[in-house]
């Protein structure tokens, strides 16, 4: 007999897991609550600086600590042995390094501290899925526009140079170009060529849609989706919970299945000669 499965069963989950369901449900509800604190505190501290007399630099930086020591606590209370796992010993690493240290007399972190805080960054993608989902997509994006910016420079810089001296460098056809794709039109800079005019047109329509496909990447991680026919809720794009919805419904179809063959059973089972009635 195979008792690993059962013995493992009852010995609860494994480290690095949810201690139990409401732990699991509590988790699921943090991280879609702290999902903008977690990427401020993530991205804020490489922008802004602490500087002598900079207090709002230095509250920042202070707050976006209290933000990841909060979220290492939540994680530590919620799964089984998280200082056990890698991710947990990071976590740790980070909250202890990351920490306010520039606020002691003299303490200077230099470049260092600018690395650590890029952890942070490397910590956000690495354990949150849909983080790490925004980002692959933002990154795809990202790599469309560029290569729809480059390219549409080159052509009008080698349609437009040699009678507009607008395009007097690579650099102008690039600002063009960039101003064309996210629609702004500063104007300063206009192709006067059939070929230049055709390729702002191809542009704008590629701006229009990777700023639609933009708009969709945040919309679907902040939670934004139109729900369907304005009610119920909002549709998820988890795959483990639409894998369980279709096992929910056809357990539930299975259900009525049953039960109809029990009074069809019940209707055709030879009895003791008396018609058969209602149970």
């Amino acid at each position: 007999m195979n008792t690993t499965g059962g013995e493992a069963a009852a010995a609860g989950p494994r480290r690095g897991q949810p201690r139990d369901a409401a732990a699991a449900a509590a988790l699921a509800k943090y991280d879609r609550r702290a999902r903008i604190p977690i990427i401020l505190s993530a991205v804020l501290p490489l922008i802004v600086v602490p500087e002598q007399g900079n207090w709002i630099a230095v509250l920042i930086n202070v707050v976006s600590w209290f933000v990841f020591v909060a979220d290492f606590l939540v994680h530590q209370r919620l799964f089984v042995d998280y200082l056990g796992t890698r991710l947990g010993r990071f976590d740790l690493a980070i909250v202890l390094l990351t920490a306010p240290w520039f606020l002691l007399s003299g303490a200077h972190g230099g470049g260092i501290v600018v690395v650590l805080r890029l952890a942070r960054l490397g910590r956000l993608l690495i354990a949150t899925k849909g983080v790490r989902h925004l980002f692959a997509r933002l990154g795809r994006v990202a790599i469309v526009a560029g290569a729809v910016l480059f390219v549409g420079a080159a052509m009008a810089f080698y349609a437009e140079r040699p009678v507009n001296p607008e395009f007097a460098t690579f650099g102008d056809a690039v600002w063009w170009a960039t101003v064309t794709l996210t629609t702004v039109g500063y104007g300063d800079i206009v192709p006067i060529t059939t070929a230049g005019r055709v390729d702002g047109a191809a542009i704008m329509i590629m701006g229009v849609a990777l700023l639609g496909l933009l708009a969709g990447s945040l919309a679907s991680f902040f939670g934004l989706e139109p729900k369907p026919n304005g009610t119920g809720p909002e549709p998820s794009n988890d795959p483990v919970l639409a894998e369980l919805a279709r096992l929910r419904a056809e357990v539930q179809e299975l259900n009525a299945l049953r039960e109809q063959l029990a009074v069809l059973t019940r209707q055709l089972s030879p009895g003791d000669g008396s018609a058969p009635g209602p149970d």
